[in-house]
């Protein structure tokens, strides 16, 4: 579930990123697409890191 929550902040951050430099509605896509991904592969590495330290 955390991943999910992790892809949606991401994505809702780099929808503004691209916003922000002026980008159309396909940038913004991308841009949250590409965030989202990468958050929640954040969410994983640093749930795998937690999980093999408390067991």
């Amino acid at each position: 579930m955390i991943y999910l929550i992790a892809f949606a902040a991401g994505f809702a951050f780099g929808w503004f990123r691209a916003a922000k430099r002026g980008g159309d509605r396909l940038d913004k896509l991308q841009y949250g697409a590409g965030h989202g991904i990468a958050f929640a592969l954040a969410a994983l590495a640093l749930s795998i890191l937690i999980a093999r330290l408390i067991y």
